[in-house]
C-alpha cells in the first residue's frame, strides 16, 4: 500500500509540475516542451528529488500509440497525400542517410566505435520529434507547407528508424551484415503489413461506431483503438507505428459519418487534455534521466563528455542540412515531372527551416535504452552507456538550442506571418457565420411580421372586458403600442 501511495504521489507531483510549468511557459511565450525539459534537467540535479526511470516499454507500449493516433487524427489526409513524396524523402531516405553518415563519421573521432556501432548510433538518433517544432511553428506563423512536412515526417520516421535500429543491433550482436534484398523485403512488409492491418482495424472501428451514439462510450472506445492497433501490428511483425497512423487517418476521414457534433466536441476535449499531459510527462521525464545517463559512463571527464555531446549534435545538424537542399530539389522534380503535381519550387529559406527543426525526443531516448545489455557471447554490449549519453545530449541540444532559436530564425528568414493554415477554414467559418446571420435576420423578420399580424388581429378585434381571454389580449395590445 505504501508503494502504491508513493507512486501515486509521484504521478500527482509530475502532473502538477507539467500543468504549472507549461502554464508559465505559455505566459512567457516559450514552447512548453523546451521549458519542461529544462525543468526536469534542473530537478535531476537537486539532492532529494526521486529518480524516475523511463523504460522503453513505457514509451513504446503506453505513450507512443495514443500520441501517434491523435497526431494522425489531426492530420489532413489531403495534405498528407499531396506531400507524400517529400514526406517519404524525410521519413525514409533521410533516416538511412543519417545512419550511414554517422557510421562513416563515428569511426574517425568517437573512441571505441567502428562502422557497425556508428550505424547503430545513427539509427537510434534518426527519428525526429516534431512536437516542439510544430508548436513553435504555429505560434510564429510558419508557412503551412513546412508544418505539414514536419508533421508527416514525425508520423512515419519512427517506423523507419526502428527498422534501422533492428539492423544495427543485429550487426553488433551477431557480427553479421544484413543484405540489401532482405532489408527491402522487411521494410516492404513493415509498411504493407502495417497499412493492411491499420485499414482493417479502421474499417472495424467505423463499422462499430455506426451503432453507438453515446459520448462516454465512444470516447472510451477511441482510447482503446490506438493500443489495439499498435499491438496487432506488432503481433504480425509489421510496423505498429504505421498501423496506428493508418488507422488514425482512416477513422478521422470517416468520422464525420458517425460522430455527432456533441460527441465530437467531447472527444476533442478529452484528447486535447490527454495529448497535453502525455507530452508534458514525456518532456519532464527526459530531463529527469540525467542520473541514469551518467551512471554507466566510466573513464571520461565531464568536460570531455560535454565536448563529445556538442560535437555529435553539430554532426547530426550538418547531416540533416546536407540532405535537405539536394533532396528538396529532387522531391520537387519528382512531384512536378513524374507525379504531375502543380507544386511550387521550394525556397531556400523554407528548406533551411525544415532542416533546422530536426529535433529529437523520447523515441530516440527509448531506442537507446532498449539496446541489449550483452552480446551473444555474454560480453557487455560495447559503448551502450556512451550511446545513451550521446542520444541524451542530442535531445537537449536540439530541443533547447534549436527550439529557442527557431522563432528568431523564422523572423530573420522572413517566414513569419506566412501561415496559410486557416485560409480554407477561415473561408468556411465566414460562410457559416454569414449563413447564421442571414438565418437570424430572416427569423427576426418573420418574428416581426408575426408580431405585426398579432397586433393587427388584436387591434382590429372588439374586446369584451368581461372575458379573461380578451383582457389578456388588451394587455398585449397595450404592450405593442408601447413598443
Amino acid at each position: 500500500m505504501d508503494q502504491v501511495s508513493h507512486i501515486l504521489m509521484l504521478l500527482l507531483g509530475l502532473l502538477f509540475s507539467v500543468a504549472a510549468v507549461a502554464g508559465l511557459a505559455r505566459r512567457v511565450a516559450i514552447s512548453y516542451p523546451i521549458v519542461l525539459v529544462i525543468f526536469g534537467l534542473l530537478c535531476s540535479l537537486l539532492p532529494h528529488v526521486p529518480h524516475i526511470p523511463l523504460p522503453p516499454s513505457l514509451v513504446f507500449l503506453v505513450i507512443l500509440p495514443p500520441l501517434l493516433y491523435v497526431a494522425a487524427w489531426q492530420t489532413s489526409w489531403r495534405e498528407f497525400q499531396y506531400n507524400l513524396v517529400s514526406i517519404s524523402s524525410l521519413a525514409v531516405l533521410l533516416v538511412f542517410f543519417t545512419a550511414f553518415g554517422v557510421a562513416f563519421a563515428a569511426q574517425w573521432w568517437l573512441p571505441g566505435f567502428n562502422w557497425r556501432l556508428g550505424f547503430l548510433l545513427g539509427a537510434v538518433v534518426s527519428p525526429t520529434d516534431a512536437v516542439a517544432a510544430t508548436s513553435i511553428a504555429r505560434r510564429v506563423g510558419m508557412p503551412q507547407r513546412v508544418v505539414d512536412l514536419l508533421e508527416g515526417e514525425s508520423l512515419l520516421n519512427d517506423a523507419t528508424g526502428l527498422l534501422a535500429l533492428q539492423f544495427g543491433v543485429e550487426m553488433v550482436v551477431q557480427g553479421t551484415t544484413p543484405t540489401l534484398g532482405r532489408g527491402i523485403v522487411e521494410f516492404a512488409w513493415l509498411v504493407l503489413g502495417g497499412l493492411l492491418v491499420g485499414l482493417a482495424i479502421g474499417w472495424i472501428v467505423t463499422w462499430l461506431e455506426r451503432w453507438v451514439d453515446d459520448g462516454p462510450v465512444e470516447i472510451a472506445f477511441s482510447l482503446i483503438v490506438p493500443y489495439a492497433a499498435y499491438l496487432t501490428g506488432e503481433g504480425v511483425h509489421a510496423s505498429g507505428v504505421i498501423t496506428v497512423v493508418v488507422c488514425g487517418l482512416f477513422v478521422s476521414r470517416r468520422s464525420s459519418a458517425f460522430f455527432s457534433p456533441g460527441v465530437r466536441l467531447q472527444a476533442l476535449a478529452v484528447w486535447d487534455a490527454l495529448e497535453f499531459l502525455l507530452n508534458g510527462l514525456v518532456f519532464v521525464l527526459i530531463g529527469l534521466q540525467l542520473p541514469y545517463v551518467l551512471e554507466g559512463i566510466r573513464g571520461q571527464s565531464k568536460l570531455g563528455l560535454l565536448g563529445y555531446g556538442l560535437a555529435f549534435s553539430v554532426v547530426l545538424v550538418l547531416l540533416r542540412m546536407a540532405w535537405m537542399f539536394p533532396a528538396a530539389r529532387a522531391a520537387w522534380w519528382v512531384r512536378t515531372r513524374v507525379v504531375k503535381q502543380m507544386y511550387e519550387k521550394p525556397k531556400s529559406n523554407q528548406i533551411f527551416v525544415v532542416g533546422w527543426t530536426g529535433m529529437r525526443g523520447v523515441v530516440a531516448l527509448a531506442a537507446a535504452n532498449s539496446l541489449p545489455l550483452t552480446l551473444n557471447d555474454g560480453s557487455p554490449f560495447p559503448q551502450r552507456s556512451f550511446i545513451i549519453f550521446l542520444t541524451f545530449s542530442l535531445i537537449l541540444v536540439t530541443l533547447v538550442l534549436q527550439g529557442l532559436s527557431l522563432p528568431w530564425v523564422v523572423r530573420v528568414l522572413r517566414l513569419s506571418g506566412q501561415n496559410t493554415q486557416y485560409c480554407e477554414e477561415g473561408e468556411a467559418r465566414h460562410l457559416l457565420l454569414q449563413a447564421a446571420i442571414d438565418f437570424l435576420g430572416n427569423a427576426a423578420y418573420r418574428r416581426k411580421e408575426s408580431m405585426r399580424c398579432i397586433s393587427m388581429t388584436i387591434c382590429c378585434t372588439p374586446i369584451d372586458i368581461n372575458c379573461k381571454r380578451w383582457r389578456n389580449a388588451g394587455r398585449i395590445k397595450a404592450f405593442l403600442r408601447m413598443t
